[in-house]
């Protein structure tokens, strides 16, 4: 491709000379090139479809000066003559002022976030023992508690009205009263609505015309293996008439006008309804506790057999009073009595 010739520089006149008319100026002969190679530009491409608008480097090819002007002019104004060579005009986008101002504001917010931390270290280190100091201690194992739980009146019926079961009384086969004494083996349960079947003659009636609606009961074998018992629960009213029962029953059984009635359970029990038997009874709310022990060889149970009171204490003592009893006085939602549930002494005959 041919390089574009080079165009002749228009004549400036010096002040005062009279400006000719407008004719087109003749070509400047050719000036000798210098022996640098002149840089060859490519044709300028036809116009195409618009583009957007962008600054684009631009290049000027050297201009041709007349060198016999160039004495005469240095007195008059020079018009301005473009550079020679032009630098790229760069132009900064505006993302980065924009870039700036989210690397400020990320700068401003690190810094806000580090002086709350301060902050917030600050007022938990200068937090006031004195607040501290004024939380309630923990409850000691042995301190009185202001709050106690709800537990049940069972100094009558109206306040404990769910009936006894007979797995509330005997819930395993292994009875432990306590712990690390070996276990009483429980043979046989029952539970019944009539009262009767659990005594005889004037006890039966006694006990059927003062309201008791239930009895449970169970026969166990002791751990010696020598002694069996039958123990239970009579449900009566209330207290008040669970402790005209208890006085009655020691008048009726010296008379021998009625006793209470063991729970046989088969084979080698048969003791239980032959020999003759230790008794004993406690009130405890409107609950009667009962156990009868014999021998398992049919022997009579002598006043001071140490084995036999023990069968006696650990069945209505450990179990029936301070264990079925008392779980089922710690297990309601009703208001406790004041004066707390009385408890007698058990009897024995």
């Amino acid at each position: 491709m041919t390089a574009e010739p080079a165009r002749a520089a228009v004549p400036v006149p010096a002040p005062g000379t009279p400006v000719p008319e407008e004719s087109p100026a003749p070509a400047a002969p050719p000036e000798p090139q210098p022996t640098e190679p002149q840089p060859t530009y490519p044709e300028p491409a036809a116009p195409q479809a618009a583009a957007p608008p962008t600054t684009a480097p631009q290049t000027f090819a050297p201009q041709a000066v007349d060198p016999n002007r160039a004495a005469g002019a240095e007195g008059a104004p020079q018009p301005a003559v473009a550079s020679a060579v032009v630098s790229p005009t760069v132009r900064v986008p505006r993302m980065g002022g924009r870039l700036w101002q989210v690397v400020v504001g990320g700068a401003a917010v690190l810094v806000l976030l580090a002086i709350c931390g301060l902050g917030t270290a600050a007022v938990l280190m200068e937090r006031d023992p004195a607040s501290e100091s004024q939380s309630p201690p923990p409850a000691q194992p042995g301190a009185a508690r202001t709050e106690e739980p709800a537990r049940t009146d069972l100094d009558s019926r109206d306040t404990d009205p769910l009936p006894l079961t007979a797995r509330e009384v005997f819930p395993s086969q292994q009875l432990i009263v306590a712990d690390g004494q070996p276990a009483y083996q429980v043979l046989k349960t029952h539970s019944s609505a009539s009262c009767a079947v659990a005594a005889t003659d004037d006890l039966a009636d006694l006990l059927v015309r003062l309201g008791c609606n239930q009895v449970v009961r169970g026969t166990v074998r002791a751990p010696d293996g020598e002694h069996l018992a039958t123990a239970g629960l009579f449900n009566l009213t209330d207290q008040a008439t669970a402790e005209r029962v208890r006085e009655r029953i020691r008048e009726i059984l010296q008379e021998r006008r009625g006793r209470f009635l063991a729970l046989e359970a088969g084979d080698e029990t048969e003791a239980l309804t032959t020999a003759s038997a230790r008794v004993a009874w406690q009130v405890r709310g409107h609950y009667i506790a009962y156990c009868l022990v014999v021998r398992t060889d049919g022997q009579s149970v002598g006043a001071n057999d140490p084995e036999a009171k023990q069968v006696l204490h650990d069945l209505i003592e450990r179990h029936l009073d301070k264990g079925v009893l008392e779980r089922r006085a710690e297990g309601d939602l009703l208001q406790p009595n004041p004066e707390g549930t009385r408890r007698t002494d058990p009897d024995t005959d």
